[in-house]
């Protein structure tokens, strides 16, 4: 049964009957390998909201695409490419695309920036519409390639992305629009609400470089020198990996910081976490550091990316990024202050609640759906 708040949503835009548009969706979605590892809760939280709404959905993703971890499971699954290789992308797509006529899509929707061009030639393949979700601020955007007659809608997750978007694709901005992704709030706050166990500070950063945690690591044997204790765990994945572990090792903290990977589902280790740090600016809107609010944890983070979550001294505190007595001196501020703590991770919590909910991403996302559609027929 279609829902009062849906129904009048579409009714806004003048559709005629706003159950048979409804009723008539079928996207697919495209998704990249970021969004399977380090958005999993968004792309699982998105297939649950359209399934609630019988909305029949194909998934187009990367090679190792656990279908199992998407439940509930779409209508059609298909991968692309079918080998994980460099400049394999453009091999298959016309195979792909014959699959996906069968499943007679209405429209595409490509939730990652570096699926831009696969969604745009298989938009044209098909003839139909797509919209395009860019999650960061790219530094090469205006390079992205996007079609001036099939793109509908670009959807960004963040004010600081709509901007940066705006200024490289200026000739889109009328199309551009914000859809902030949804989580679930924890009715409790997490962080220190056990005060005899051990403080534990969790990091979730692509290991790229070990320059982006060498401070960190120092702060940290700063404070277990003046006889802090907790414990560390840092999240991620990526080529630094090893240099990582060895710099870990070198500053002798290898009895207090632990480096996992990107485990499932991985919100559950945030939730156990304290503190959630976030070492270094990330271009990228981070799905861990809202989740980690939502679950009620401290933030301590830097500036100079897509800083939309982030009020200094009331959902965070902030440090400079690189600058191990800045980070050492949040991190205590911190851990001498459990009440500070908690208090600014109910404020987070309270922002969270209001600004990005699951049932405003899944309405305002079946609502843009419904206008492209609409958009198409005439």
């Amino acid at each position: 049964m279609e829902s009062r708040t849906q129904q009048n949503l579409l009714n806004e835009e003048g559709c005629s009957d706003p159950g048979a548009v409804r009723k008539s969706l079928r996207p697919a979605l495209i998704v990249s390998a970021r969004n399977i590892i380090e958005q999993t809760t968004f792309v699982r939280r998105l297939l649950v909201g359209l399934a609630d709404e019988s909305i029949p959905v194909a998934l187009v993703g990367p090679p190792g695409l656990d279908a199992d971890a998407m439940a509930p499971e779409p209508a059609a699954l298909f991968t692309h490419p079918l080998i994980g290789l460099p400049l394999m992308e453009h091999v298959g797509i016309e195979r792909l695309a014959v699959q996906l006529e069968k499943f007679k899509p209405t429209l595409l929707h490509s939730l990652c920036e570096s699926r831009a061009a696969l969604t745009r030639r298989l938009a044209r393949r098909l003839d139909v519409p797509y919209m395009l979700m860019v999650n960061s601020l790219a530094r090469k955007l205006h390079k992205v390639p996007v079609s001036q007659r099939l793109c509908a809608r670009i959807v960004v997750p963040a004010e600081t992305i709509r901007a940066s978007v705006t200024k490289s694709l200026p000739r889109f901005a009328d199309r551009i629009q914000q859809i902030n992704i949804g989580t679930f709030v924890q009715t409790n706050t997490t962080c220190f609400s056990e005060p005899s166990r051990l403080p534990s500070i969790i990091v979730a950063h692509p290991l790229r470089r070990v320059a982006d945690f060498e401070s960190f690591f120092r702060a940290v044997k700063a404070l277990l020198t003046e006889d802090y204790e907790f414990m560390v765990v840092v999240m991620g994945t990526g080529p630094a990996e090893h240099r990582v572990r060895k710099c870990v090792a070198a500053l002798g903290l290898s009895e207090s910081v632990t480096v996992v990977p990107i485990l499932d589902p991985w919100r559950s280790v945030l939730a156990a976490g304290d503190i959630f740090v976030q070492p270094q600016p990330v271009r990228t809107f981070s799905v861990f550091l809202l989740e980690a609010m939502a679950a009620g944890a401290a933030v301590a983070t830097c500036w100079g990316g897509v800083d939309d979550l982030i009020v200094p001294n009331q959902t965070a505190v902030a440090f400079e990024a690189n600058n191990e007595p800045s980070i050492r001196q949040a991190l205590k501020q911190l851990l001498d202050s459990p009440d500070l703590a908690r208090r600014l991770a109910a404020t987070a919590q309270e922002q969270v609640r209001a600004g990005y909910s699951v049932s405003a991403m899944v309405s305002a996302t079946l609502k843009t759906y419904a206008q492209i559609q609409e958009q198409g027929k005439h």
